[in-house]
């Protein structure tokens, strides 16, 4: 949105530092760390986060990964389907990003 280049690649560990997003080394590990089960580790993320981030810009994080989480889960569970008008916009994307080498990638057929 801004019109700044970022490195997809971050999301699934294949990029380094920030991947042309402000702070984004640590909002990937804060990711990794909500997502892990290592305690210590989430604690340790979240205060080094939150030394670099406005409490806002927390907030805002930690709503998007448990929005994503809930709502990812929730479509794969059930199977919903990309709406066409997604999977066309999104190939680019889905195929920078490897996603097909994932299992659950068998829930997203194209559209008809």
């Amino acid at each position: 949105m801004s019109g700044e280049a970022v490195d997809l690649r971050a999301v699934m560990g294949e990029a380094g530092d920030d991947a042309g997003v402000e702070h984004g080394g640590r909002l990937i590990a804060f990711t990794d760390a909500v997502m892990g089960s290592d305690d210590e580790r989430l604690a340790r993320e979240r205060r080094t986060l939150r030394a670099v981030v406005s409490a806002e810009a927390f907030v805002d994080t930690c709503a998007l990964i448990a929005a994503f989480n809930v709502v990812d889960r929730v479509a794969d569970a059930t199977g919903i389907p990309l709406d066409p008008m997604l999977y066309a916009g999104s190939g680019d994307v889905r195929e920078e990003l490897g996603l097909a080498r994932f299992r659950s990638s068998a829930n997203t057929p194209a559209p008809n």
